[in-house]
């Protein structure tokens, strides 16, 4: 028997829509960008799409999932040669298309191993290199505080990795000398005691610089008995072992994942113009006469 249905000639956008799987506002956009040409509209001024119009929506539907740009799509209908059964005029949008992809999975391994390292380590060690890590990673848990991996955050965005490995010998002397802790936590309170109501020549000044360099003389002595002064040799060679050609101040931990993503270390000087400390005159007076004082034991 025929059939009483007979199909539309023409629909409107909502219909044009709902078949093709997406929505007005974007074929609107379609239209706006030149993806797809004004349709012709109806007596009521609103759009009608016919059969050709639908399968152009539909092709750009499928190419648009398979993560091709708008733009490109537009310039692949546009070119002639892309219009064939042959599809030659969009093998250089898809080559371009692929190597995206490639850079965007490489980009998501390291994502996904930046969380596994994070889960691991703990959420802020784990954003440290693999090179920082390794030194603390026999600590016992609870013993670094956050004041000193956000040091250690600073000190590797200045001098990189093996910088920051270096300062690591710090903090492990402190976590593993109580005295030594307690000492720095006194020393830190008298220096930040050093604000703005404290003149630069006020005998506090000179005293907190004299507890100072008292403090870093018994740390660099504990250091150097525990042994971890020896180790920063090892670090030296076992960092030169994994960058055997990398360029002096590149910045780039021993994954290489720094390179190229805004992280490479800068200068002391670029550092202090960049990095903000709300330092006193004050303060920054007693660190110059502690900086004078260790450079009289040289």
């Amino acid at each position: 028997m025929y059939s009483s249905f007979v199909p539309p000639r023409q629909v409107r956008i909502g219909d044009a829509a709902a078949f093709v799987g997406t929505t007005p506002r974007a074929i609107r956009h379609y239209h706006e960008i030149g993806l797809l040409p004004e349709p012709v509209r109806g007596g009521d001024d609103r759009r009608r799409y016919g059969y050709e119009d639908m399968i152009r929506l539909l092709w750009i539907r499928r190419t648009a999932d398979a993560g091709i740009a708008l733009d490109d799509i537009r310039d692949a209908f546009a070119d002639p040669a892309s219009a064939g059964a042959g599809d030659d005029g969009i093998a250089s949008i898809l080559e371009r298309l692929e190597e995206t992809l490639v850079a965007q999975e490489a980009e998501l391994r390291r994502q996904r191993t930046a969380v596994q390292r994070m889960r691991t380590e703990g959420s802020r060690m784990g954003l440290l290199s693999d090179f920082v890590t390794g030194r603390l990673r026999n600590l016992p848990e609870g013993s670094l505080r956050r004041a000193d991996l956000d040091s250690l955050l600073v000190t590797e965005r200045i001098f990189g990795p093996l910088g920051a490995t270096v300062q690591a010998g710090r903090f492990i002397a402190l976590a593993t000398h109580p005295d030594l802790r307690a000492e720095s936590d006194r020393v830190d309170a008298a220096e930040e005691a050093l604000d703005d109501t404290i003149a630069v020549d006020d005998p506090r000044v000179a005293r907190v610089a004299a507890e100072r360099h008292a403090f870093e003389e018994a740390l660099h002595a504990a250091i150097e008995d525990s042994g971890l002064a020896a180790d920063d040799d090892a670090l030296f060679d076992s960092w030169d072992a994994l960058h055997p050609a990398a360029d002096e101040g590149a910045g780039a931990d021993e994954t290489g994942r720094d390179s190229g993503r805004g992280h490479e270390s800068m200068s002391v000087l670029e550092a202090i113009g960049k990095m903000p400390y709300d330092f006193s005159p004050a303060r920054l007076r007693c660190m110059e006469l502690a900086e004078e004082l260790s450079a009289h034991d040289v």
